[in-house]
């Protein structure tokens, strides 16, 4: 019998600097949780991992280095081990301590956690592979959906691995990255590396009603206006013309650009807020975020924003340079455009799930972990008419979470939250 080679491919456009920065201190390792309405059975969730990882060959890869580039490779070791949650989330993947995959299962009670590498995927693969561990873990548990249902993925998994940044390239572009120093928010670290979590719950429709009727924004920028306010309200007289507080917003591109991959495929655009009076509402910041994601936020810009990257790719000086030399410029480019910006406001959208798992599932929720001169991140998910705003933060300092949580009550939107505990230990 013929020996089979392993299938390898490249890391996409964006992927490329992940493994260059990733630390202990900035693990690029984002999690994704799917809360049941019944507690986790480890066993069957192990049986479930080992039937899919198989079948989504975007998960099923291991990360390797060659002489000019990192590039992707077929994993034919077993899939990892799931355990019960026993540390803090978003922790570094160990690959040679998890069979070489970059991604990890664990559970709590009744809540399942992806957490993955940013390498192999972005929010939306995450969901991809989540999704489909949920339905053939519901499927073990509960024979009669694996009667009605069947084993196979479902029709709305993609296994599209298509690198899309370089499928919708087109020409060189100028950087539209800002690369001005944002105000960096500093304050007291929990101890022993504590990661802080909190989450806000609450009606979508409600959110829909203050974001659209009250101040003609989209929910997305009605989140980030809060973030912002808060933060200026905490922070008022440290941010300046100089030091501006900046959000990242990462944007998803498939929609743009008809794309169904499963690898990264998202471009940044930021929200700028420059105090210039001494006192603002939040009326008038939920203006100015409007007006400067408004403008960002179309094809031609984003089409720009990641032709930059690509277009450097392809460069035959960057194509030929050795991968030690490419990963210190590529360390001290980002080292420096990491500080453009205070924090990062991540929108995963909604989720759905097939009508015959809704009874079981109850919620979905994301978060990302912290990176440099960020301590404090968000991410924005929804299932059903309840919106999760998810806070993670490095501090013992609260305020911003709170005041962000106070602003949507004040508009009259019912929110619950929710934390790990480590603000009371």
């Amino acid at each position: 019998m013929p020996k089979r080679y392993l299938k390898w491919e490249k890391l996409d456009n964006t992927a490329n600097i992940f493994p260059v920065i990733a630390g202990e201190e900035m693990t690029n390792t984002y999690r994704i949780s799917v809360v049941l309405t019944e507690d986790i059975d480890e066993e069957l969730l192990q049986q479930a991992v080992d039937i899919v990882t198989p079948k989504i060959p975007g998960f099923c890869l291991r990360l390797r280095s060659g002489f000019f580039w990192y590039y992707l490779e077929e994993n034919r070791k077993k899939p990892p081990r799931v355990r019960r949650e026993s540390t803090y989330p978003c922790r570094l993947i160990y690959s040679n301590k998890n069979n070489h995959y970059m991604f990890r299962v664990t559970y709590y009670k009744n809540r399942i956690n992806l957490e993955a590498f940013h390498v192999l995927a972005d929010g939306m693969g995450g969901i991809n592979f989540l999704r489909e561990l949920t339905y053939q873990y519901l499927r073990l548990v509960h024979p009669e959906l694996r009667e009605k249902l069947g084993d196979g993925l479902s029709k709305e998994t993609s296994l599209d691995r298509e690198d899309s940044f370089v499928a919708n390239f087109k020409q060189a572009a100028k950087s539209e990255y800002q690369l001005q120093k944002a105000y960096i928010i500093k304050g007291e670290k929990l101890a022993y590396h504590g990661f802080g979590v909190m989450h806000g719950y609450m009606p979508v429709s409600q959110l829909k009603k203050v974001s659209r009727e009250t101040y003609g924004i989209s929910i997305n920028e009605y989140l980030v206006a809060a973030f912002v306010y808060s933060t200026y309200l905490a922070h008022r007289g440290e941010i300046s013309k100089q030091h501006p507080l900046r959000i990242a917003v990462p944007v998803n591109l498939r929609p743009f650009f008809d794309s169904l991959t499963t690898k990264n495929f998202f471009a940044m655009v930021s929200a700028e807020f420059v105090p210039e009076k001494s006192d603002y509402t939040f009326r008038e910041v939920t203006e100015i975020v409007h007006e400067s994601l408004k403008s960002q936020i179309t094809k031609e810009h984003l089409e720009k924003i990641f032709s930059f990257t690509v277009s450097n790719q392809k460069k035959i000086l960057a194509r030929i340079v050795p991968l030690p030399v490419k990963n210190i410029a590529m360390r001290l480019y980002y080292n420096r455009s990491a500080l453009a910006n205070t924090t990062t406001i991540t929108n995963i959208g909604n989720i759905t799930v097939a009508e015959d798992y809704k009874p079981y599932i109850d919620k979905f929720y994301c978060f990302i972990p912290f990176s440099k001169g960020q301590n404090i991140k968000g991410t924005i998910t929804s299932y059903g008419d309840t919106l999760v705003y998810s806070l993670v933060s490095a501090f013992v300092d609260t305020s911003i979470q709170k005041g962000i949580f106070r602003q949507i009550a004040s508009d009259g939107v019912d929110v619950t939250i929710e934390t790990n505990g480590v603000y009371y230990e």
